[in-house]
């Protein structure tokens, strides 16, 4: 398949193979200022390190914290609320309750719920459907996150649906149909995130996160379900794509797919090593709040920053040989998630569920090795996830 040649950081998201133009970023214009997209690219793994790090580094525009698209919204309201699309005394405070809802999360539960869905979803999904495949890797964090949040079992399709559409609504590159959808779908997942609050149930991850909000001082019904909600958002197309790029970096490397399939246990660093060779998110995004100078460079208030995490990871300065796919590669530095005060809480719990699905497809015995060579990536300015069809 015949792509165009990559003339940012931006299109090469979804090039099939962006990362030579990544070295050549790093080599030649580490951190620049992009005048046809005026922000600063970041791209070297030190760089990208100073960036996220820095609490001068906000992740919203200082004058629009809430996309002027969904601006007067119940979209809207949902952003503004969740701890990860804005800097304040609220989020931080709200963070801490995230984190600590998350960290009480029972692992042995949660592997069951993977392990459950994914076999579910391979049985009930897989057909004659070329692209059954995306469709599950979609599905799957969905049905696992909302399980744990209480979400009935008849009504999970529903609101996978509604996360789909409430994800490209609010995304950077979303068209006008695009951003009503979203809206209504928000609309929805509101509702089904305030009726399970009402109903009471103590067993549930919402009902932890209520209580954690309310320890924080941050009970209110809207704040508990808008993160509710980033719980089933922020974990979409992170999993999705990290199940479909261990898939085809597996399926298109047949001697690492012979070891991890003799050697179960080396699935895990094999997923780690995705994380850092093929990403699902390449790109992110930091706004500058006051004057000062960040890795070597004078920035000025209000400047925004896009930092190429994929770039980060193929930096050999933070990880040797860095073309090369290591399932052993030792002190590996990843910078997908994020880092500094605002690294993902869900890192972990991503990286399970897609473990527990590329494992339960490799179960089920579906041979990597068989999708279409020409492989395809959705549009996106951020996550990087291919468009797989078994042959």
């Amino acid at each position: 398949m015949l792509h165009k040649s990559i003339d940012s950081p931006i299109t090469a998201v979804s090039h099939q193979n962006p990362y030579p133009y990544y070295s050549n970023l790093i080599i030649d214009k580490p951190i620049y200022f992009d005048e046809l997209l005026s922000m600063w690219i970041v791209s070297s793994a030190d760089s990208v390190d100073a960036v996220l790090k820095s609490v001068i580094c906000k992740v919203r525009p200082l004058r629009e914290q809430v996309p002027k698209t969904l601006t007067g919204s119940r979209a809207g309201d949902i952003f503004g609320r969740m701890i990860r699309m804005n800097d304040g005394e609220y989020q931080a405070q709200m963070k801490n309750a995230v984190i600590a809802t998350m960290d009480a999360v029972d692992a042995e539960h949660f592997l069951t719920l993977c392990k459950k869905w994914s076999q579910h979803l391979i049985h009930s999904i897989h057909s004659r459907d070329t692209a059954w495949i995306q469709k599950l890797a979609f599905q799957l964090p969905v049905y696992v996150m909302a399980s744990l949040l209480g979400v009935p079992t008849s009504q999970l399709r529903d609101i996978e649906r509604s996360v789909n559409d409430f994800v490209r609504g609010i995304a950077p590159n979303s068209s006008a149909e695009q951003i009503v959808n979203g809206k209504l779908a928000a609309e929805t997942l509101f509702t089904q995130i305030t009726d399970i609050i009402a109903a009471g149930a103590s067993n549930n991850l919402l009902a932890g996160l209520s209580a954690q909000a309310t320890s924080s001082g941050h009970g209110d019904t809207s704040v508990v379900a808008a993160n509710a909600i980033g719980f089933l958002s922020q974990s979409y197309e992170a999993t999705a794509g990290l199940l479909l790029n261990t898939i085809y970096v597996l399926g298109s490397r047949p001697d690492v797919y012979e070891q991890v399939k003799r050697d179960s246990n080396l699935l895990a660093p094999a997923i780690e090593e995705v994380l850092r060779y093929d990403p699902p998110i390449q790109n992110t995004r930091r706004y500058v709040s006051e004057d000062c100078v960040i890795a070597g460079q004078r920035m000025r208030k209000g400047d925004t920053i896009l930092l190429v995490l994929a770039a980060a990871n193929r930096d050999g300065a933070a990880n040797p040989a860095p073309e090369e796919f290591d399932l052993f590669r030792k002190h590996r530095h990843i910078f997908t998630f994020g880092r500094g005060p605002h690294v993902c809480p869900g890192n972990s719990l991503a990286t399970i569920m897609a473990k527990a699905g590329v494992e339960e497809l490799m179960l089920s015995g579906i041979d990597f090795r068989r999708f279409h060579p020409n492989v395809s990536y959705m549009p996106s300015p951020n996550a990087r996830i291919p468009l797989l069809q078994f042959v």
